[in-house]
């Protein structure tokens, strides 16, 4: 079940690459409001760099672990073929 929604393809590519490619421009916003705040450059509250935050690892653990069940996946059946 997790295989067909991490290959699932949207665009011919498969979602987990979205999903990675997501995380990343979430962590890099993330850092972003930081860096803006400390130098005074913006007025974002820094509840929303803590939602983003906790948003970017949540999804970070998401694409994780939909990696390593495919690797896992695949190890099986390499080990069972033996």
């Amino acid at each position: 079940m997790f295989q067909e929604i991490t290959y699932y393809l949207i665009g011919g590519i498969p979602f987990i690459a979205y999903l990675g490619i997501l995380t990343f421009f979430l962590f890099f916003i993330t850092g972003m409001i930081a860096v803006l705040r400390r130098k005074g450059k913006t007025k974002i509250l820094v509840q929303w760099h803590y939602r983003l935050a906790y948003l970017s690892l949540t999804l970070g653990c998401i694409h994780l672990i939909l990696g390593k069940i495919k690797i896992i996946h695949y190890h099986s059946h390499v080990y069972q073929q033996r």
